[in-house]
């Protein structure tokens, strides 16, 4: 376990340390395809920029099978930058100024920069048109970033021992979980399609494209959920620790109870813990696999995680083990759904 353990934490950390906004998803598409090329039998691009990988074919009793976990993260674009070379921004994704001040930021062109604000008025909230990018320069001829460009947060991987802290959590984890499932599956009788998905923070877009080319009979999605463990908060019954959380529904899709069963069942058949997720706001590529074509089977495994959409996302690493586990053992059996 230590080494698997190991493994799993060297891939996690290579993966938040490598921005990839939504759109912007080259650089960490390039580091998961070397990751898992020698693991599997196809990979490529599709045409929106998701990579697929496919591993195992279809025998007697299989299925076809898509896995899609989303590669990009929450980010920013520049919108104009004045005369002393501050940047203002829209959000990429799901991004709150009460997390941003502060902050720091890297641009996929290399360029770093610091998040600041303007002064606020008696009783006046942070909002984002406050909020300007501190990239260094003193002017807008010395800016090396302009209109378009793109930037992730920046922090750094954070192991506290059971519990490891990093911005893109959401959705590195499962990317993650993914990767060691897909190099733990041995023999399948299903064909697996493992795809990782673009553009999934501004509407699931790439899982969208990817669904309709795959064309599964049976779906997962492997995400971060939210949790209702720390001092009052959301009122939910995911915990860190307590094992995979397996959707029933959250407000992009109700998880088809067939392949719910058939989560738990094997979560019982391998004795692991695992917890059921009903989540009152947010989505997952699970909604865009089941509405493909003429409608999929489809679920999702998820990992709890604290502070999603923030810049210290936070996981359990037992959690991660035991979300590799049910993820290889639901892929390496005949489906009975």
């Amino acid at each position: 376990m230590a080494t698997k353990n190991h493994e799993l934490l060297n891939v996690l950390q290579m993966l938040v340390e490598t921005p990839g906004p939504s759109g912007s998803e080259h650089l960490i598409r390039s580091k998961i395809e070397a990751e898992i090329r020698d693991h599997v039998d196809e990979v490529y691009t599709d045409a929106l920029g998701n990579l697929i990988a496919k591993k195992g074919s279809k025998k007697e009793g299989g299925r076809r099978v898509m896995v899609s976990s989303h590669v990009d993260e929450i980010g920013l674009m520049v919108t104009h930058v004045d005369e002393n070379g501050f940047a203002r921004f829209i959000t990429i994704g799901g991004v709150s100024p009460l997390t941003c001040l502060g902050g720091r930021v890297l641009f996929m062109n290399g360029t770093q920069g610091v998040i600041g604000m303007e002064r606020l008025e008696a009783n006046e909230q942070p909002s984002l048109a406050k909020l300007f990018i501190d990239t260094g320069a003193t002017s807008k001829e010395d800016s090396k970033i302009g209109v378009g460009d793109v930037a992730g947060f920046e922090r750094p991987f954070m192991n506290m021992g059971k519990r490891l802290v990093a911005k893109s959590m959401d959705d590195r984890a499962a990317v993650a979980v993914a990767i060691q499932a897909l190099k733990a599956v041995e023999s399948t009788p299903n064909e697996i399609f493992f795809v990782f998905s673009v553009q999934e923070e501004v509407g699931l877009r790439g899982a969208i494209t990817a669904a309709y080319g795959v064309d599964p009979e049976v779906g997962i999605a492997v995400d971060v959920t939210r949790t209702g463990d720390t001092p009052k908060g959301v009122k939910m019954e995911v915990a860190l620790g307590k094992g995979p959380a397996i959707k029933v529904r959250d407000s992009s899709f109700i998880a088809d109870p067939r392949v719910v069963n058939w989560m738990v069942e094997e979560a019982k058949a391998q004795g692991l813990p695992y917890q059921m997720e009903v989540l009152e706001a947010g989505g997952t590529d699970g909604a865009a696999i089941q509405r493909t074509r003429a409608g999929v089977p489809a679920g999702c495994l998820s990992i709890p995680c604290r502070y999603i959409h923030s810049p210290s996302e936070m996981v359990d690493v037992d959690d991660l083990q035991q979300s590799v586990s049910l993820l290889t053992g639901l892929l390496s059996k005949s489906i009975e759904i």
